[in-house]
């Protein structure tokens, strides 16, 4: 299945082409740490780069897919809305991706994964993946929540991986899992992943496709604050 997918839940705009053999052509930006992300700007120049290297053209996508999050609201939105206007623009499919599954796939092959996203505010996203069966659902926790989470009664250790296992690495050891060096490709998610799970995904209709956040936006914590 040729498909086109993309993720811009972290700050990294990952882009990702899968030609009909299954091969996986990736384009990325990796903003440097503490300046901005390039969503906007990035998103579709990397499309259009990922297309020509992979040899395919729109019109010949059977697919369109994005990862929905958990992550930042700005770069949800301009993901999902992106995804939503190609796919309407050339009749195909839209696949929403779990952010947090896309990156436990690309942990360590036959190990059990914690994927942790950096949620800011202090907090993280998390889930737990095993066999490729989800046994922690996505959730928003605070660190001090991490060690019972990653703990575990039958000798094993979680692998955990994220920029927010990165962040929160202490409370994560303590409870026993094990996170991967800084420079471990693990910890970003990746075009490969997407695809793989993007091919696989039932088609649920383009209108079912809509941002996780799993929490209220900042935006919209502030409006409420202000609102009499």
């Amino acid at each position: 299945m040729r498909l086109l997918a993309f993720d811009t839940a972290t700050p990294a705009t990952v882009v990702g082409v899968r030609r009909a053999d299954g091969g996986v052509v990736e384009r990325r930006d990796d903003p440097e740490p503490g300046t901005r992300p390039h969503h906007t700007s990035a998103l579709l120049t990397l499309a259009d780069a990922a297309l020509t290297a992979a040899g395919i053209t729109y019109d010949e996508l059977e697919r369109v897919a994005v990862g929905v999050g958990p992550g930042g609201f700005t770069g949800l939105r301009i993901g999902v809305s992106t995804a939503r206007a190609l796919a309407q623009s050339l009749d195909v499919p839209l696949v929403g991706i779990s952010s947090l599954r896309a990156l436990a796939a690309g942990g360590p092959a036959g190990e059990p994964v914690l994927a942790v996203l950096d949620a800011r505010r202090g907090e993280a996203f998390v889930a737990a993946y095993e066999n490729g069966a989800e046994i922690v659902a996505p959730r928003v926790v605070r660190p001090e929540e991490l060690p019972a989470l990653a703990a575990r009664q039958d000798g094993r250790a979680w692998v955990a991986v994220g920029d927010g296992a990165l962040r929160f690495a202490q409370e994560l050891e303590r409870g026993g899992a094990v996170v991967p060096a800084r420079d471990d490709p693990a910890h970003r998610i990746g075009a490969a992943a997407v695809c793989g799970l993007a091919a696989g995904a039932p088609d649920v209709g383009r209108d079912a496709v809509v941002p996780d956040y799993l929490r209220v936006p900042d935006a919209e914590i502030t409006r409420r604050a202000r609102t009499p």
